[in-house]
This record gives structure tokens, C-alpha cells and sequence, in this order.
């Protein structure tokens, strides 16, 4: 459900916006940007539970609770929510922001057998050692080398992931084995849309956002040096900047 706790008195002059985390993720994700841009927008970010089973699902539960036009933002898995929300319901979307995110489905043979063998090895790790083991063990490809020794932003990324069970890795982890493929939906993007990832982020590389914001007509790609995949907690200034610039400039 929507973190109501979140929700502050809408102006009249101050879109909605609505955040989806990615996976195992949460508002703590958000959480810089949700106070930065309080001033231009009124955020609130999604909640994943047990019951969101799938992508399309997740996107369901998001206009269940949306008011009727949002902007909408999302990070890793959130952003291929966020293109599921879009084909639901286009007319409802003022813009779109994507960050650290893909279009593609699966693939098929060797390369999608060897995700699920690795998603797999880490829910054994989660469901043997714990969250926590589990955690550290993903962090190594999830931001770069020389941030690793950053122990205020290793550690809130590990808490966060702790918080959550086992059982929910596994949930998250079928829903984005079953992803839908929204490459096609693409060019009919027509709202205003952010494309961002980290230079240095190699689960969703600079050239995969290149070719998303090639494809969407009113796309604007922002590439964060010195940034891997967690990049609202990373370079949370650079990645709040663009958002400002798509939530007020871009028209």
C-alpha cells in the first residue's frame, strides 16, 4: 500500500508523486529526494508486500491508490513498474522518471537460466545465513568498488534488505523472472520522461538507458558519474537535481 505516513496536504500547485522501490527496497530509498523536493511535488513512495505477486500486479496496486494524474518515478524494479502502470493507463501519468531500470523481458536460454541460478543462490544464502549475509554478498555487483568502504551508505542499503524476509525475496524474485517485456511500449511514451542510471552501475549500464531514451520521444538521459545502481542513495544531490529539472522544467 502507499506509506500514508508519508502523505502531506497536496497544494494546488504541487504535482503528485508517486516512488516505487525496487527489489527487497522501500522508501528508505527515496528518502533524500522524498524531503529535497517536498517544495515542488508530494511524494509518496509504494510499499511492496506478500500480496504483489507480479510486475503487472504491483502496477495495479499503484492506480488502485494513485490520484487520478501523478507523476510517477521508479528505480530498478519500480521502474518496470512504472511501464506497466504506463500501459495500463497512460492518460493518468504526467511524466515518468526511470532510474537504474530495463525494458526487456527475460531472455530466453543460457542467459535467463544463469538470472535465475544466481536470483537463486541468493534467496538459498537469504533462507541459510540470513538477510543480512545475503545483503553483503549482493552489494559486491550492486554499487561500485570504491564505494564499498563507504560504511554509512553500505550499511542503511544492508539494513534496508534486512529488514525484509526471506519470503519476500522469494515473491519479488518470480515476479521479476516473469517480467513483462515493455520495449515495445516505448515509443508510445509520449508524457515527459527522466532516464538515469550510474556510469558505473553494471546491472543496468549506461547503454541500456541510452537506447530506452532513444526510443521515447520526450526522454531526457542524465548518465551520475562516480554512481553504481543505487543512485538515489549514492549521489542523492545529482539525482535529485534531475529530478527537479524533470518535475519543473520539463515540458
Amino acid at each position: 500500500m502507499l506509506n500514508l505516513a508519508l502523505r502531506r496536504a497536496v497544494e494546488p500547485n504541487k504535482p503528485s508523486l508517486i516512488l516505487l522501490p525496487g527489489f527487497l527496497c522501500d522508501q528508505t530509498v527515496w528518502k533524500q529526494q522524498i524531503a529535497a523536493l517536498s517544495d515542488v511535488a508530494d511524494p509518496v513512495a509504494m510499499e511492496w508486500g506478500p500480496g504483489h505477486t507480479s510486475i503487472l500486479g504491483m502496477a495495479e496496486a499503484v492506480l488502485e491508490h494513485a490520484p487520478p494524474e501523478f507523476a510517477l518515478a521508479g528505480h530498478s524494479m519500480g521502474g518496470r513498474v512504472a511501464f506497466q502502470v504506463l500501459r495500463l493507463a497512460p492518460e493518468r501519468v504526467t511524466r515518468v522518471a526511470l532510474f537504474n531500470t530495463g525494458a526487456d523481458s527475460r531472455p530466453a536460454g543460457e542467459a535467463g537460466e544463469t538470472e535465475e541460478r544466481n536470483r537463486r543462490r541468493l534467496l538459498d544464502m537469504a533462507r541459510t545465513q540470513g538477510m543480512r549475509a545475503m545483503a553483503i554478498e549482493w552489494l559486491k555487483g550492486m554499487i561500485p568498488p570504491y564505494r564499498q568502504q563507504d560504511s554509512a551508505l553500505v550499511e542503511e542499503i544492508i539494513a534496508m534488505f534486512e529488514r525484509k524476509s526471506p519470503d519476500l525475496f522469494e515473491i519479488q524474485m518470480l515476479a521479476l523472472l516473469g517480467r513483462p517485456n515493455a520495449t515495445p511500449l516505448l515509443p508510445h511514451i509520449l508524457c515527459p520522461a527522466l532516464v538515469l542510471t550510474g556510469q558505473d552501475d553494471t546491472w543496468s549500464p549506461p547503454a541500456r538507458h541510452l537506447q530506452m531514451a532513444q526510443a521515447m520521444p520526450r526522454s531526457e538521459l542524465v548518465i551520475v558519474p562516480g554512481c553504481g545502481h543505487m543512485s538515489t542513495m549514492e549521489r542523492p544531490d545529482e539525482v535529485t537535481a534531475a529530478m527537479r529539472d524533470w518535475l519543473v522544467r520539463m515540458h
